[in-house]
């Protein structure tokens, strides 16, 4: 009996074990992790990888079968508090948000600021922009940075400091500034030397000196100078007609003021387009106590042999000529070449423009004036550190170095703890300072790509054999359109994908036009819901390096040969930054800005629309930005650091400049120490600076500016800049006649005439002329009002309209009243009534990009009037054209574009 008790216990318990088995194994299998790209939610696949479809990290995602829907804790949001570089100041611990779901505040706050995603081992389920389910794991990239620090630290070593022996005093410099003829590109063109040379003089001065500079404008225009980053009193700021009048050609104006801080900064002209033509150089503080190590300024700028004026001009006329000279004029024909046919249909249904990540051609790029500088005094074991300032006007520039890694060190004149990187992206007027190190007695090469990668500039360090870094591939163009088309509504709003923080540059959408992350453009995709794809995407590694860094927000798993790439995340001060105890202002911008016209704004607003934002003496300013547009904009603000909120918490990174990429919201901080005065925020891209993209912020009961001795004729010529008209036109020469268009044009009005005269009596003539208002953000809508002239002796004067009324194109003289608006595909409807009571209403798409250099342009009315053209472009201002008209026939000649 007791060996069958034993029997079945033996049996019960086993089949119990046998069922607790199986039941582990079942949880086990609910447990598998999933993968989801967060862009294509239809890619289901249980391997890590890249998105078949646009390349991206996939999303750890969990079954849904399994997920139970346990309520997280609410995240608190944290305050963000920053010390100014120039005081040193109290601080009151805050709490992190680090731990944010498992710790509770230490400290009330308060304003709530969101913040970003940071690394938990729970995930949180959110909805992509199509409304599909997935979940992402919160993800930061603070542990990393820690342990790259730790790393880049070990790596750097000790470095020696020298102690400056001298006590301080003042510095004089003697500026002469005078016109010049370069030759950096194909032809000799006008520039702008100081004493004799591009870039300015180095400037260089220790903490504690007192900078005294003597400008000597020999120009025949005025001039100023601006000291970029620099803590100084409000008149010696340098921005004319706003701290200071112009200087006038002829005479002398001494800047004076003390060197309170250390660091890597830059200067120059803020007047009108001086910048582009050479006037900008380094401007250099030392500590008291500086590393003893070999140093460099590197001035990086662009040059192009267009005149500035005319390359402004060109970029508010929509010409795409500079899309046509860098290869990326993304036509249809190549769409139908490369498999983006639909991609392109999409682009133009959400009237957008072909995909671009920058404004302007440049035929050469220079490192301190030269485009191959060679620095061979290094050997192997050296350590050399760069001070590096992007004085381009419009240009982004990517760095990488043949010799290994590079070590960041300091950001905008700010020391951060040390991180390394593979490459780094430096934004329009941003400042860096980084260490390289000589791995052996050859030359390697630090390399300077422009974002849209089109040529380059190199700076070689060492003696010997030339080690490359490697040239950028081209940018996959219709990935990123297609990216973009995604990312943006009908409306021409960039969408913010609920439970993604886009934020401090760790989520790059352009990833996926780099084919060095991504892979070369493929036109042909793959089945996306198949595992086989996404592993055909993996052994494709060699090419689809994922970029953690850039994309830290999506990449859910570790990756060992990733491409390191810096991004705002990585800065850490090494001392904390919150700002002292005070009252909170808080603002809000949204980035605007519109392609097709070049407007740029805040709030839609430009500089002369808006009022003068007032701030008090003492308190802290928030400032949360929005990046509404498609474009990067790298926003500075004069006379202060603001801390940029990151994942470091108390040691977020202090700057003067914050590039914020598109759909971005980022939020900075500084604390309002300066005595009075207007100090510029804008962004740094010249032509967007001057189309208006800015803001004056005041501090309340300034006392007057003794520079600015008429406020209210400074305040005309500040806001002349964005209130400037620009002129177009295109003519045509043919054998049918000529037909043409003038404009003048600027941020909202326009005023244009357009003219059909045949070559014969019976072709007629015909001119309408239009003035009108831009509205909205997206400036779709066009109302006018304006006089109709329309002269053919032969058309049947009984012929009648499409609505049934009379024609008048006989002999027809009339006030018109109407309204033009930008319809999907980029097609111009327009409605009007003329004096006469005649109803017309026609549609006309023009330019529509065939090929590289080809354009067409269709246009139908109910006046029964239609015409098809082509017009094959040659150069920037001539081209050879065809087209058919209604009234004048078949046609082929020229036509001049200006």
């Amino acid at each position: 009996m007791k060996r069958i008790l034993i029997v079945v216990l033996m049996l019960f318990f086993g089949q119990f074990a046998f069922a607790q088995h199986e039941g582990h194994n079942m949880l086990e299998a609910k447990k598998q992790v999933s993968y989801t790209c967060p862009m294509h939610p239809e890619v289901q696949t249980n391997n890590p990888g890249n998105c078949p479809k646009c390349g991206m990290k996939l999303v750890v995602q969990k079954s849904k079968t399994t997920q139970t829907k346990t309520p997280l804790p609410a995240k608190k949001s944290v305050p963000a508090k920053t010390t100014s570089k120039a005081k040193s100041q109290t601080s009151r611990k805050k709490p992190s948000t680090k731990n944010a779901v498992k710790d509770k505040p230490k400290a009330t706050i308060q304003k709530p600021v969101e913040m970003q995603m940071h690394m938990k081992d729970t995930t949180k389920k959110t909805e992509n922009m199509d409304g599909h389910e997935m979940h992402e794991t919160e993800m930061g990239d603070d542990n990393a940075t820690l342990a790259n620090i730790k790393i880049a630290k070990a790596n750097l070593g000790p470095i020696k400091t020298i102690a400056s022996k001298r006590p301080p005093r003042t510095v004089r410099y003697d500026l002469y500034i005078a016109d010049t003829t370069v030759t950096f590109g194909k032809k000799s063109k006008r520039a702008i030397a100081v004493n004799g040379q591009i870039p300015m003089p180095t400037l260089t001065f220790t903490q504690g000196d007192t900078a005294e500079i003597y400008v000597h404008n020999n120009l025949k225009e005025k001039t100023s100078l601006h000291w970029h980053g620099l803590f100084l009193p409000n008149k010696e700021d340098g921005v004319p007609y706003l701290t200071q009048m112009p200087i006038e050609p002829g005479t002398t104006y001494v800047y004076k003021f003390p060197i309170i801080q250390h660091g890597t900064h830059w200067y120059h002209s803020h007047s009108g387009l001086q910048e582009q033509i050479g006037m900008y150089g380094a401007f250099i503080m030392n500590k008291r106590q500086e590393w003893d190590i070999p140093t460099l300024p590197v001035v990086i700028s662009e040059w192009t042999d267009m005149n500035p004026h005319e390359v402004d001009r060109s970029l508010h006329t929509a010409t795409d000529w500079f899309a046509i000279q860098k290869g990326a004029t993304q036509s249809y024909l190549e769409a139908i070449k490369t498999g983006n046919f639909k991609t392109k249909v999409n682009n133009e249904w959400k009237r957008m423009t072909a995909m671009d990540v920058s404004d302007v051609y440049y035929g050469t790029f220079l490192i301190n004036g030269k485009n191959q500088n060679e620095q061979p005094q290094f050997k192997a074991g050296d350590k050399v550190r760069l001070r590096i300032a992007n004085a381009g006007a419009s240009d982004y520039f990517w760095l990488k170095y043949a010799g290994g890694k590079i070590t960041v060190v300091a950001t905008d004149g700010n020391d951060v703890e040390p991180v390394e990187v593979d490459r780094l992206i430096i934004a329009v007027s941003e400042t860096y300072d980084v260490v390289l190190t000589i791995p052996e007695n050859k030359s390697y090469e630090f390399l300077i790509t422009p974002e849209d990668r089109t040529k380059s500039a190199s700076l070689w360090l060492g003696k010997g054999e030339k080690v490359a870094a490697g040239a950028m591939p081209k940018l996959k163009y219709f990935a990123g359109m297609k990216m973009m088309n995604e990312m943006m509504d009908m409306k021409g709003n960039m969408i913010e994908m609920e439970g993604m923080k886009m934020q401090n540059q760790i989520m790059d959408m352009n990833t996926v036009m780099y084919p060095e992350i991504t892979g070369e453009e493929n036109p042909k995709e793959h089945p996306l819901t198949s595992d086989t794809a996404v592993k055909k995407a993996d052994d494709m590694k060699s090419m689809q390096t994922p970029d953690t860094n850039s994309m830290a927000g999506m990449n859910m798993e570790p990756v060992s040969a990733d491409i390191v790439t810096l991004n705002y995340n990585m800065l850490r001060d090494p001392k904390k930054t919150t700002l002292p105890d005070g009252s909170w202002k808080e603002l809000k911008f949204d980035l605007t800005g519109n392609m097709s016209r070049y407007v740029w704004t805040l709030d839609n607003k430009t500089v002369s629309e808006s009022d003068k934002i007032l701030i008090k003496k003492g308190e802290n300013v928030r400032i949360i930005l929005f990046n509404n547009s498609m474009m990067r904009h790298p926003m500075h603000l004069h006379g202060h650091d603001f801390r940029v909120l990151n994942d470091q918490d108390e040691n977020a990174p202090m700057k003067n400049v914050l590039d914020i990429m598109p759909m971005e919201r980022d939020t900075i901080e500084f604390a309002a120490t300066e005595p009075g005065g207007d100090w510029f925020f804008h962004c740094h891209i010249l032509y967007h600076m001057m189309s208006g993209m800015g803001r004056v912020i005041s501090y309340e009961n300034s006392p007057p500016n003794p520079e600015i001795p008429n406020p209210k004729l400074a305040q005309r010529k500040l806001f002349r800049d964005d209130r400037m008209f620009h002129s177009m036109a295109q003519v045509g020469l043919e054998s049918n006649g000529s037909d043409g268009e003038f404009m003048v044009a600027n941020t909202r009005y326009r005023f244009s005439t357009e003219w059909r005269l045949g070559l014969k009596s019976d072709h007629g003539n015909e001119s309408e002329t239009y003035f009108g208002r831009y509205i909205g953000r997206m400036q779709w809508l066009f109302p006018f009002i304006g006089f109709d002239y329309h002269y053919n002796s032969m058309r049947n004067e009984r012929e009648k309209n499409l609505f049934g009324q009379l024609s008048n194109q006989t002999n027809r003289k009339a006030f018109v009243a109407g309204v033009q608006y930008t319809l999907p595909m980029l097609v111009m409807a327009e409605a009007r009534v003329d004096s006469k009571g005649k109803f017309r209403f026609q549609l006309m798409r023009e330019d529509i990009p065939v090929a590289p250099r080809l354009r067409m342009s269709l246009m139908g009315n109910t006046d029964k009037e239609y015409m098809a053209g082509l017009r094959y472009i040659v150069t920037k201002y001539f081209g050879f054209s065809t087209h058919y008209d209604s009234d004048m026939g078949y046609g082929g000649g020229i036509t001049f574009t200006y």
